[in-house]
Protein backbone atom coordinates (compact mmCIF):
# COMPACT_ATOMS: atom_id res chain seq x y z
CA UNK A 1 0.00 0.00 0.00
CA UNK A 2 1.11 3.29 -0.84
CA UNK A 3 1.78 6.10 2.01
CA UNK A 4 -0.99 8.78 3.21
CA UNK A 5 0.42 12.06 2.39
CA UNK A 6 0.06 14.66 5.10
CA UNK A 7 0.57 18.48 4.03
CA UNK A 8 0.95 21.15 6.56
CA UNK A 9 3.07 24.05 7.33
CA UNK A 10 2.38 22.90 11.12
CA UNK A 11 4.79 20.81 12.51
CA UNK A 12 2.83 20.10 15.25
CA UNK A 13 -0.38 18.75 13.44
CA UNK A 14 2.02 17.12 10.27
CA UNK A 15 3.85 14.97 13.72
CA UNK A 16 0.29 14.17 16.11
CA UNK A 17 -0.85 13.02 12.77
CA UNK A 18 1.98 10.76 11.32
CA UNK A 19 2.34 9.06 15.58
CA UNK A 20 -1.32 8.33 15.37
CA UNK A 21 -1.57 6.37 11.56
CA UNK A 22 1.79 4.71 12.39
CA UNK A 23 0.38 2.96 15.60
CA UNK A 24 -2.29 2.03 13.30
CA UNK A 25 0.62 0.32 11.25
CA UNK A 26 -0.05 2.79 8.05
CA UNK A 27 2.54 4.34 5.96
CA UNK A 28 3.02 7.91 6.15
CA UNK A 29 4.97 11.22 4.89
CA UNK A 30 4.98 14.32 5.41
CA UNK A 31 5.33 17.74 3.75
CA UNK A 32 5.53 21.14 4.86
CA UNK A 33 4.56 23.05 1.66
CA UNK A 34 3.02 22.39 -1.75
CA UNK A 35 6.22 22.92 -3.64
CA UNK A 36 7.56 19.62 -2.24
CA UNK A 37 4.27 17.49 -2.73
CA UNK A 38 4.49 19.11 -6.50
CA UNK A 39 7.88 17.75 -7.19
CA UNK A 40 6.96 14.02 -4.96
CA UNK A 41 3.79 13.91 -7.34
CA UNK A 42 5.58 13.39 -10.54
CA UNK A 43 8.04 10.25 -8.82
CA UNK A 44 4.89 8.97 -6.78
CA UNK A 45 1.49 8.92 -5.90
CA UNK A 46 -0.55 8.64 -2.33
CA UNK A 47 -2.87 6.45 -1.24
CA UNK A 48 -4.85 8.90 0.84
CA UNK A 49 -4.07 12.79 0.84
CA UNK A 50 -4.68 15.38 4.19
CA UNK A 51 -3.90 18.68 3.32
CA UNK A 52 -4.03 21.96 4.94
CA UNK A 53 -6.05 24.67 2.92
CA UNK A 54 -4.04 27.79 3.68
CA UNK A 55 -0.17 26.50 2.84
CA UNK A 56 2.94 28.42 1.61
CA UNK A 57 4.03 27.50 -2.06
CA UNK A 58 1.53 28.56 -3.90
CA UNK A 59 0.32 31.50 -6.38
CA UNK A 60 -2.35 32.21 -3.15
CA UNK A 61 -2.85 32.09 0.30
CA UNK A 62 -4.99 29.03 -0.08
CA UNK A 63 -2.24 26.90 -2.18
CA UNK A 64 -3.92 23.78 -0.51
CA UNK A 65 -7.19 24.41 -2.67
CA UNK A 66 -5.19 25.25 -5.56
CA UNK A 67 -2.81 21.76 -5.04
CA UNK A 68 -6.98 20.01 -4.35
CA UNK A 69 -7.59 21.23 -7.95
CA UNK A 70 -4.46 19.89 -9.72
CA UNK A 71 -4.99 16.43 -7.78
CA UNK A 72 -8.47 16.23 -8.87
CA UNK A 73 -7.78 16.86 -12.09
CA UNK A 74 -4.61 14.89 -13.04
CA UNK A 75 -5.21 12.05 -10.75
CA UNK A 76 -8.83 11.72 -9.83
CA UNK A 77 -8.24 8.20 -8.41
CA UNK A 78 -6.43 9.67 -4.78
CA UNK A 79 -8.84 10.76 -2.17
CA UNK A 80 -8.18 14.76 -0.63
CA UNK A 81 -9.49 15.31 2.75
CA UNK A 82 -9.10 19.49 3.16
CA UNK A 83 -8.03 20.64 6.56
CA UNK A 84 -8.58 24.08 7.63
CA UNK A 85 -8.35 26.51 10.93
CA UNK A 86 -10.98 28.65 8.84
CA UNK A 87 -14.24 26.99 9.55
CA UNK A 88 -16.32 28.85 7.09
CA UNK A 89 -18.91 28.34 4.52
CA UNK A 90 -16.61 29.32 2.22
CA UNK A 91 -14.04 27.24 3.10
CA UNK A 92 -16.42 24.33 2.94
CA UNK A 93 -18.29 24.91 -0.30
CA UNK A 94 -14.50 25.91 -1.90
CA UNK A 95 -13.28 21.98 -0.43
CA UNK A 96 -16.40 20.23 -1.31
CA UNK A 97 -16.84 21.86 -5.18
CA UNK A 98 -13.12 21.42 -5.47
CA UNK A 99 -13.87 17.60 -5.18
CA UNK A 100 -12.49 16.63 -1.52
CA UNK A 101 -13.11 13.43 -0.31
CA UNK A 102 -14.24 14.99 2.97
CA UNK A 103 -13.72 18.53 4.97
CA UNK A 104 -12.00 18.23 8.54
CA UNK A 105 -12.42 21.53 10.26
CA UNK A 106 -9.61 22.53 13.24
CA UNK A 107 -9.31 21.75 15.97
CA UNK A 108 -9.82 17.95 15.77
CA UNK A 109 -9.84 15.39 17.82
CA UNK A 110 -7.16 12.63 16.54
CA UNK A 111 -9.15 9.49 16.83
CA UNK A 112 -12.21 10.99 14.45
CA UNK A 113 -9.76 12.12 12.15
CA UNK A 114 -7.78 8.67 12.07
CA UNK A 115 -11.19 6.66 11.17
CA UNK A 116 -12.02 9.72 8.75
CA UNK A 117 -8.15 8.99 7.02
CA UNK A 118 -9.30 4.87 7.31
CA UNK A 119 -12.38 5.59 5.31
CA UNK A 120 -10.97 7.62 2.69
CA UNK A 121 -8.33 4.37 2.59
CA UNK A 122 -11.02 1.59 2.69
CA UNK A 123 -12.35 3.50 -0.47
CA UNK A 124 -9.50 3.56 -2.53
CA UNK A 125 -8.97 0.01 -2.06
CA UNK A 126 -12.16 -0.70 -3.03
CA UNK A 127 -11.48 1.11 -6.17
CA UNK A 128 -8.61 -1.02 -6.61
CA UNK A 129 -10.20 -3.94 -6.37
CA UNK A 130 -13.23 -3.38 -8.68
CA UNK A 131 -10.38 -1.80 -11.13
CA UNK A 132 -8.80 -5.58 -10.65
CA UNK A 133 -12.47 -7.22 -11.24
CA UNK A 134 -12.78 -5.39 -14.60
CA UNK A 135 -9.75 -6.36 -15.87
CA UNK A 136 -10.82 -9.88 -15.10
CA UNK A 137 -13.93 -9.74 -16.92
CA UNK A 138 -13.52 -7.72 -19.97
CA UNK A 139 -11.03 -10.07 -22.01
CA UNK A 140 -14.03 -12.96 -21.21
CA UNK A 141 -15.57 -11.29 -24.07
CA UNK A 142 -12.92 -10.04 -26.19
CA UNK A 143 -11.59 -11.91 -29.47
CA UNK A 144 -9.74 -11.32 -32.54
CA UNK A 145 -11.72 -13.71 -34.60
CA UNK A 146 -13.84 -12.04 -37.11
CA UNK A 147 -17.43 -13.40 -36.11
CA UNK A 148 -16.61 -12.20 -32.68
CA UNK A 149 -16.04 -8.54 -34.21
CA UNK A 150 -18.87 -8.68 -36.09
CA UNK A 151 -20.53 -9.67 -32.61
CA UNK A 152 -18.94 -6.41 -30.76
CA UNK A 153 -19.84 -3.95 -33.64
CA UNK A 154 -23.38 -5.45 -32.85
CA UNK A 155 -23.08 -4.99 -28.90
CA UNK A 156 -21.82 -1.49 -30.07
CA UNK A 157 -25.05 -0.10 -32.04
CA UNK A 158 -27.36 -1.80 -29.85
CA UNK A 159 -25.52 0.23 -26.57
CA UNK A 160 -28.48 2.88 -26.59
CA UNK A 161 -30.78 0.55 -27.17
CA UNK A 162 -34.01 -1.24 -25.11
CA UNK A 163 -34.94 -3.72 -27.51
CA UNK A 164 -35.00 -7.25 -26.89
CA UNK A 165 -32.09 -9.27 -27.84
CA UNK A 166 -32.28 -13.03 -28.66
CA UNK A 167 -28.49 -14.98 -27.67
CA UNK A 168 -28.03 -17.88 -29.47
CA UNK A 169 -25.03 -20.37 -29.11
CA UNK A 170 -23.95 -23.64 -27.71
CA UNK A 171 -23.40 -24.39 -24.16
CA UNK A 172 -20.12 -22.67 -22.74
CA UNK A 173 -19.87 -19.90 -25.51
CA UNK A 174 -20.81 -17.06 -23.11
CA UNK A 175 -24.23 -16.04 -23.85
CA UNK A 176 -24.58 -14.59 -20.42
CA UNK A 177 -21.15 -12.72 -20.91
CA UNK A 178 -22.75 -10.93 -23.58
CA UNK A 179 -26.23 -10.33 -21.77
CA UNK A 180 -23.80 -8.71 -18.82
CA UNK A 181 -21.95 -6.33 -22.30
CA UNK A 182 -25.19 -5.44 -23.48
CA UNK A 183 -26.58 -4.12 -19.61
CA UNK A 184 -23.28 -2.59 -19.12
CA UNK A 185 -23.26 -0.41 -22.02
CA UNK A 186 -26.68 0.30 -21.97
CA UNK A 187 -28.92 3.66 -20.62
CA UNK A 188 -29.93 0.97 -17.91
CA UNK A 189 -26.08 0.06 -16.50
CA UNK A 190 -26.59 1.93 -13.54
CA UNK A 191 -29.96 -0.43 -12.39
CA UNK A 192 -30.40 -4.55 -11.92
CA UNK A 193 -29.53 -7.02 -13.71
CA UNK A 194 -30.89 -10.00 -12.99
CA UNK A 195 -30.25 -13.81 -14.33
CA UNK A 196 -32.15 -16.47 -14.20
CA UNK A 197 -32.17 -19.90 -15.58
CA UNK A 198 -35.29 -21.28 -16.73
CA UNK A 199 -34.58 -24.79 -16.83
CA UNK A 200 -32.60 -25.04 -13.64
CA UNK A 201 -35.92 -24.12 -11.57
CA UNK A 202 -38.84 -26.41 -11.36
CA UNK A 203 -41.95 -25.46 -13.39
CA UNK A 204 -44.07 -25.28 -10.23
CA UNK A 205 -41.63 -22.66 -8.61
CA UNK A 206 -40.71 -21.07 -11.90
CA UNK A 207 -43.83 -18.89 -11.94
CA UNK A 208 -42.90 -17.72 -8.24
CA UNK A 209 -39.39 -17.32 -9.44
CA UNK A 210 -40.22 -14.93 -12.85
CA UNK A 211 -43.21 -12.96 -11.52
CA UNK A 212 -43.13 -13.43 -7.42
CA UNK A 213 -46.15 -14.17 -4.95
CA UNK A 214 -48.58 -12.71 -2.33
CA UNK A 215 -48.40 -13.70 1.31
CA UNK A 216 -50.77 -17.28 1.31
CA UNK A 217 -50.47 -17.52 -2.58
CA UNK A 218 -50.07 -21.12 -1.85
CA UNK A 219 -49.20 -23.45 0.67
CA UNK A 220 -45.72 -22.37 2.27
CA UNK A 221 -46.26 -19.12 1.11
CA UNK A 222 -45.55 -16.82 4.47
CA UNK A 223 -44.49 -13.86 3.17
CA UNK A 224 -44.87 -11.45 -0.49
CA UNK A 225 -41.80 -12.10 -2.37
CA UNK A 226 -40.73 -10.30 -5.35
CA UNK A 227 -39.82 -12.01 -8.54
CA UNK A 228 -37.30 -11.50 -11.16
CA UNK A 229 -39.28 -9.19 -12.78
CA UNK A 230 -39.57 -7.25 -9.95
CA UNK A 231 -36.22 -7.39 -8.68
CA UNK A 232 -35.23 -6.00 -12.14
CA UNK A 233 -36.89 -3.29 -12.20
CA UNK A 234 -35.41 -0.44 -14.47
CA UNK A 235 -32.44 -2.82 -15.46
CA UNK A 236 -32.18 -5.76 -17.82
CA UNK A 237 -33.83 -9.64 -16.76
CA UNK A 238 -31.27 -12.24 -18.66
CA UNK A 239 -34.07 -15.46 -19.73
CA UNK A 240 -31.05 -17.93 -20.30
CA UNK A 241 -32.32 -21.32 -21.63
CA UNK A 242 -35.21 -20.03 -22.93
CA UNK A 243 -36.30 -22.85 -24.76
CA UNK A 244 -36.61 -25.03 -21.72
CA UNK A 245 -39.27 -22.86 -20.53
CA UNK A 246 -42.88 -24.46 -19.71
CA UNK A 247 -45.49 -23.83 -22.04
CA UNK A 248 -48.05 -21.94 -19.35
CA UNK A 249 -44.94 -19.55 -18.30
CA UNK A 250 -44.65 -19.06 -22.11
CA UNK A 251 -47.83 -17.48 -22.10
CA UNK A 252 -47.41 -15.34 -19.43
CA UNK A 253 -43.85 -14.06 -20.18
CA UNK A 254 -45.65 -13.16 -23.83
CA UNK A 255 -48.40 -11.17 -22.12
CA UNK A 256 -45.79 -8.97 -19.83
CA UNK A 257 -43.68 -8.19 -23.46
CA UNK A 258 -46.62 -7.46 -24.81
CA UNK A 259 -48.68 -4.81 -22.65
CA UNK A 260 -45.87 -4.55 -20.02
CA UNK A 261 -47.86 -5.16 -17.15
CA UNK A 262 -48.17 -8.88 -14.80
CA UNK A 263 -49.50 -10.11 -11.51
CA UNK A 264 -48.30 -11.39 -8.92
CA UNK A 265 -48.60 -15.23 -7.95
CA UNK A 266 -51.80 -15.18 -6.02
CA UNK A 267 -52.03 -11.39 -6.87
CA UNK A 268 -55.13 -9.01 -8.26
CA UNK A 269 -53.36 -5.62 -8.93
CA UNK A 270 -51.36 -5.46 -12.25
CA UNK A 271 -47.37 -4.14 -11.92
CA UNK A 272 -45.83 -1.99 -14.80
CA UNK A 273 -42.85 -3.85 -15.82
CA UNK A 274 -39.98 -1.21 -16.78
CA UNK A 275 -37.34 -4.31 -17.58
CA UNK A 276 -35.36 -5.15 -20.78
CA UNK A 277 -35.59 -8.64 -21.46
CA UNK A 278 -33.00 -10.21 -23.24
CA UNK A 279 -33.20 -14.14 -23.62
CA UNK A 280 -30.64 -16.79 -24.46
CA UNK A 281 -30.68 -20.55 -25.66
CA UNK A 282 -28.27 -23.33 -27.20
CA UNK A 283 -31.70 -24.95 -28.62
CA UNK A 284 -32.58 -24.53 -32.13
CA UNK A 285 -36.36 -22.28 -31.57
CA UNK A 286 -37.18 -22.18 -34.94
CA UNK A 287 -37.66 -26.22 -34.68
CA UNK A 288 -39.09 -26.19 -31.40
CA UNK A 289 -41.89 -24.25 -33.14
CA UNK A 290 -42.75 -26.39 -35.89
CA UNK A 291 -42.39 -28.97 -33.21
CA UNK A 292 -45.03 -27.05 -31.15
CA UNK A 293 -42.87 -26.96 -28.27
CA UNK A 294 -42.14 -23.29 -28.49
CA UNK A 295 -45.29 -20.64 -29.27
CA UNK A 296 -44.58 -18.82 -32.14
CA UNK A 297 -45.87 -15.46 -31.33
CA UNK A 298 -43.50 -14.81 -28.31
CA UNK A 299 -40.64 -16.45 -30.64
CA UNK A 300 -41.34 -13.39 -32.79
CA UNK A 301 -41.62 -11.64 -30.00
CA UNK A 302 -38.21 -12.05 -28.43
CA UNK A 303 -36.51 -12.54 -32.03
CA UNK A 304 -36.29 -8.57 -32.20
CA UNK A 305 -32.15 -8.41 -33.09
CA UNK A 306 -30.58 -12.09 -32.94
CA UNK A 307 -27.15 -12.34 -31.69
CA UNK A 308 -25.27 -15.70 -32.37
CA UNK A 309 -21.84 -16.66 -30.11
CA UNK A 310 -19.63 -18.74 -32.48
CA UNK A 311 -18.21 -21.83 -31.11
CA UNK A 312 -14.88 -21.87 -30.40
CA UNK A 313 -13.77 -24.15 -32.79
CA UNK A 314 -15.29 -21.54 -35.28
CA UNK A 315 -12.36 -19.32 -33.70
CA UNK A 316 -9.51 -21.26 -33.07
CA UNK A 317 -7.14 -17.86 -33.45
CA UNK A 318 -9.10 -16.83 -30.09
CA UNK A 319 -7.94 -19.93 -27.93
CA UNK A 320 -3.86 -18.73 -27.52
CA UNK A 321 -5.69 -14.93 -26.36
CA UNK A 322 -8.27 -16.82 -24.06
CA UNK A 323 -5.92 -19.36 -22.47
CA UNK A 324 -3.46 -16.66 -21.72
CA UNK A 325 -6.36 -14.39 -19.62
CA UNK A 326 -7.44 -17.97 -17.76
CA UNK A 327 -4.51 -19.29 -16.72
CA UNK A 328 -3.86 -15.49 -15.49
CA UNK A 329 -7.07 -15.41 -14.00
CA UNK A 330 -6.92 -18.69 -12.27
CA UNK A 331 -3.29 -17.87 -10.75
CA UNK A 332 -5.27 -14.53 -9.58
CA UNK A 333 -7.72 -16.52 -7.52
CA UNK A 334 -5.03 -19.02 -6.05
CA UNK A 335 -2.46 -16.26 -5.36
CA UNK A 336 0.23 -17.92 -7.15
CA UNK A 337 2.40 -17.12 -10.33
CA UNK A 338 0.75 -17.99 -13.56
CA UNK A 339 1.71 -20.62 -15.85
CA UNK A 340 2.86 -20.37 -19.42
CA UNK A 341 1.87 -22.84 -22.41
CA UNK A 342 4.74 -23.63 -24.66
CA UNK A 343 4.43 -23.46 -28.33
CA UNK A 344 3.81 -27.32 -28.69
CA UNK A 345 1.18 -27.40 -25.85
CA UNK A 346 -0.65 -23.92 -27.72
CA UNK A 347 -0.48 -25.50 -30.72
CA UNK A 348 -2.17 -28.65 -29.54
CA UNK A 349 -4.96 -26.74 -27.55
CA UNK A 350 -5.90 -24.54 -31.02
CA UNK A 351 -6.23 -27.84 -32.44
CA UNK A 352 -9.08 -29.16 -30.07
CA UNK A 353 -12.44 -29.43 -30.76
CA UNK A 354 -13.37 -27.61 -27.37
CA UNK A 355 -17.65 -29.26 -27.27
CA UNK A 356 -17.79 -27.74 -24.10
CA UNK A 357 -16.42 -23.93 -25.84
CA UNK A 358 -14.80 -21.10 -23.52
CA UNK A 359 -15.88 -22.56 -20.55
CA UNK A 360 -14.10 -26.25 -20.89
CA UNK A 361 -11.12 -23.88 -21.58
CA UNK A 362 -11.73 -22.40 -18.63
CA UNK A 363 -11.66 -25.20 -17.35
CA UNK A 364 -8.82 -26.51 -18.80
CA UNK A 365 -6.43 -23.90 -17.88
CA UNK A 366 -7.69 -23.51 -13.89
CA UNK A 367 -6.48 -27.03 -13.92
CA UNK A 368 -3.77 -26.86 -14.97
CA UNK A 369 -2.90 -23.82 -12.72
CA UNK A 370 -3.15 -26.33 -9.84
CA UNK A 371 -2.06 -29.62 -11.56
CA UNK A 372 1.07 -28.76 -14.11
CA UNK A 373 4.28 -29.28 -12.24
CA UNK A 374 6.21 -26.68 -14.39
CA UNK A 375 5.71 -22.60 -15.11
CA UNK A 376 6.00 -23.89 -18.48
CA UNK A 377 3.18 -26.07 -19.49
CA UNK A 378 4.09 -28.42 -22.06
CA UNK A 379 2.10 -30.96 -24.18
CA UNK A 380 2.61 -33.62 -22.38
CA UNK A 381 1.23 -32.12 -19.03
CA UNK A 382 -1.95 -31.76 -20.84
CA UNK A 383 -4.67 -34.13 -19.46
CA UNK A 384 -4.18 -37.69 -21.34
CA UNK A 385 -7.91 -37.38 -23.05
CA UNK A 386 -7.13 -34.39 -24.75
CA UNK A 387 -3.39 -35.12 -25.88
CA UNK A 388 -4.63 -38.51 -27.82
CA UNK A 389 -6.99 -38.44 -30.96
CA UNK A 390 -9.85 -39.12 -30.78
CA UNK A 391 -10.19 -42.77 -31.57
CA UNK A 392 -13.72 -43.05 -32.72
CA UNK A 393 -13.03 -40.25 -35.71
CA UNK A 394 -10.01 -42.29 -36.65
CA UNK A 395 -11.45 -45.96 -36.38
CA UNK A 396 -14.62 -44.87 -37.73
CA UNK A 397 -12.97 -43.02 -40.88
CA UNK A 398 -10.52 -45.74 -41.70
CA UNK A 399 -13.12 -48.39 -42.03
CA UNK A 400 -15.57 -46.30 -43.96
CA UNK A 401 -14.83 -48.21 -47.06
CA UNK A 402 -15.63 -51.61 -45.67
CA UNK A 403 -19.00 -50.48 -44.70
CA UNK A 404 -19.76 -48.45 -48.31
CA UNK A 405 -21.59 -51.66 -50.01
CA UNK A 406 -22.81 -53.19 -46.45
CA UNK A 407 -26.52 -52.03 -44.64
CA UNK A 408 -26.01 -50.39 -41.62
CA UNK A 409 -26.38 -53.11 -39.22
CA UNK A 410 -24.40 -55.51 -41.48
CA UNK A 411 -20.58 -56.71 -40.68
CA UNK A 412 -20.71 -59.20 -43.65
CA UNK A 413 -17.40 -59.37 -45.39
CA UNK A 414 -15.72 -57.23 -43.09
CA UNK A 415 -12.27 -58.05 -41.50
CA UNK A 416 -13.19 -59.01 -37.70
CA UNK A 417 -10.55 -56.21 -36.28
CA UNK A 418 -12.41 -53.53 -38.33
CA UNK A 419 -15.38 -54.52 -36.35
CA UNK A 420 -13.67 -54.36 -32.98
CA UNK A 421 -11.93 -50.67 -33.99
CA UNK A 422 -14.74 -49.55 -34.92
CA UNK A 423 -16.85 -51.16 -31.64
CA UNK A 424 -13.69 -49.57 -29.71
CA UNK A 425 -14.19 -46.27 -31.10
CA UNK A 426 -17.81 -45.91 -30.63
CA UNK A 427 -16.95 -47.24 -26.37
CA UNK A 428 -14.62 -44.47 -25.85
CA UNK A 429 -16.77 -41.63 -27.81
CA UNK A 430 -19.47 -42.67 -25.08
CA UNK A 431 -16.77 -42.54 -22.30
CA UNK A 432 -15.92 -39.14 -23.94
CA UNK A 433 -19.16 -37.51 -23.80
CA UNK A 434 -20.21 -39.37 -20.50
CA UNK A 435 -17.08 -37.21 -18.80
CA UNK A 436 -18.07 -34.25 -21.04
CA UNK A 437 -21.94 -34.72 -19.34
CA UNK A 438 -20.89 -34.74 -15.62
CA UNK A 439 -18.17 -32.13 -15.84
CA UNK A 440 -21.35 -29.93 -17.40
CA UNK A 441 -23.54 -31.44 -14.16
CA UNK A 442 -20.76 -30.44 -12.11
CA UNK A 443 -20.54 -26.79 -13.39
CA UNK A 444 -24.46 -26.57 -12.72
CA UNK A 445 -24.19 -27.60 -9.53
CA UNK A 446 -21.06 -25.15 -8.82
CA UNK A 447 -23.54 -22.41 -10.23
CA UNK A 448 -26.41 -23.22 -8.75
CA UNK A 449 -24.85 -23.17 -4.98
CA UNK A 450 -22.83 -20.24 -5.55
CA UNK A 451 -26.08 -18.50 -6.34
CA UNK A 452 -28.18 -19.69 -2.72
CA UNK A 453 -30.13 -21.49 -5.02
CA UNK A 454 -32.58 -23.72 -2.84
CA UNK A 455 -33.01 -27.40 -2.87
CA UNK A 456 -30.62 -27.70 -5.36
CA UNK A 457 -30.67 -31.21 -4.99
CA UNK A 458 -34.74 -31.62 -5.65
CA UNK A 459 -34.17 -29.12 -9.17
CA UNK A 460 -31.41 -31.10 -10.71
CA UNK A 461 -33.27 -34.50 -9.52
CA UNK A 462 -36.53 -33.61 -11.51
CA UNK A 463 -34.65 -32.50 -14.17
CA UNK A 464 -32.73 -35.80 -14.38
CA UNK A 465 -35.74 -37.85 -14.44
CA UNK A 466 -37.15 -35.55 -17.20
CA UNK A 467 -34.26 -36.02 -19.44
CA UNK A 468 -34.11 -39.50 -18.85
CA UNK A 469 -38.01 -40.39 -19.85
CA UNK A 470 -38.78 -38.18 -22.07
CA UNK A 471 -35.65 -39.79 -23.94
CA UNK A 472 -37.01 -43.09 -23.23
CA UNK A 473 -40.24 -42.66 -24.57
CA UNK A 474 -39.11 -40.57 -27.57
CA UNK A 475 -36.76 -44.10 -28.22
CA UNK A 476 -40.25 -46.23 -28.04
CA UNK A 477 -42.63 -43.67 -29.88
CA UNK A 478 -44.34 -42.96 -26.36
CA UNK A 479 -44.62 -46.58 -25.66
CA UNK A 480 -44.62 -46.25 -21.88
CA UNK A 481 -44.47 -49.74 -20.44
CA UNK A 482 -41.43 -50.67 -23.13
CA UNK A 483 -39.67 -46.99 -21.52
CA UNK A 484 -40.38 -48.01 -18.19
CA UNK A 485 -38.48 -51.76 -19.16
CA UNK A 486 -35.71 -49.99 -20.75
CA UNK A 487 -35.44 -47.71 -18.19
CA UNK A 488 -35.58 -50.68 -15.66
CA UNK A 489 -38.06 -49.28 -13.68
CA UNK A 490 -41.79 -50.36 -13.06
CA UNK A 491 -44.71 -48.92 -15.37
CA UNK A 492 -46.64 -47.63 -12.23
CA UNK A 493 -43.26 -45.57 -11.60
CA UNK A 494 -42.78 -44.26 -15.31
CA UNK A 495 -46.77 -43.31 -14.71
CA UNK A 496 -46.71 -41.50 -11.09
CA UNK A 497 -43.47 -40.02 -12.79
CA UNK A 498 -44.91 -38.55 -15.90
CA UNK A 499 -47.44 -37.27 -13.76
CA UNK A 500 -45.07 -35.84 -11.18
CA UNK A 501 -42.95 -34.04 -14.42
CA UNK A 502 -46.06 -32.97 -15.91
CA UNK A 503 -44.95 -34.57 -18.73
CA UNK A 504 -48.44 -35.87 -19.31
CA UNK A 505 -49.35 -32.33 -20.74
CA UNK A 506 -47.09 -32.47 -23.49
Amino acid sequence: MKPIWIIDDDQSIRWVLEKALQRHQLPVRTFGDVREVKEALTEDLPQVMVSDIRMPGGSSPNAGLELLHTVRREHPEVPVIIMTAYSDLESAVSAFQGGAFEYLPKPFDVDKAVELIDRALQETLRDEIRDAESVTETPEILGQAPAMQDLFRAIGRLSQSNVTVLITGESGSGKELVARALHRHSPRRNAPFIAINTAAIPRDLLESELFGHERGAFTGAQTMRRGRFEQAEGGTLFLDEIGDMPSELQTRLLRVLSDGHYYRVGGVSPIKADVRVIAATHQNLEERVRQSQFREDLFHRLNVIRLRLPALRERREDIPLLAQFFLKKSALSLSVEPKRLSAEALQLLTQLPFPGNVRQLENLCHWLTVMAPAQIVEAHDLPGDLREPAPAETSLTASTGSFVSQSPHSTANVPQTAVDRSRTGLDEAASSDHKLWTESLSLSVDQLLQTNQAEVMDQLSREFETVLIRAALRHTHGRRIEAAQKLGIGRNTITRKIQELGLDTE
